[in-house]
């Protein structure tokens, strides 16, 4: 059984963590939105080419992804895991 403080500590890592990637997550749609905006403006004719801003969106959206379960669903799989 947990003490107030303790629940008190993880409350708090668990508002941090959720503050920390929802910061994340509008850092990551506003410099995406303006690497897509260069692209568009800039090179987007060319025939033959996959944009370039993909890899940035892909890779940085995985990385997001993986925050995001861990901030919010991490809990829930280690008592799923204590249960069997």
């Amino acid at each position: 059984m947990e003490t107030t403080q303790q629940r008190d500590e993880r409350l708090w890592r668990i508002a941090k963590a959720r503050a920390g990637f929802k910061c994340h997550l509008i850092i990551y749609l506003v410099i995406n939105m303006g690497l897509w905006a260069v692209w568009l403006l800039s090179d987007r004719d060319m025939p033959g080419s996959a944009p370039w801003p993909l890899g940035p969106t892909l890779g940085w959206g995985i990385a997001l992804t993986l925050q995001y379960f861990n901030t919010y669903h991490k809990g829930t799989f280690d008592d799923t895991l204590k249960r069997i």
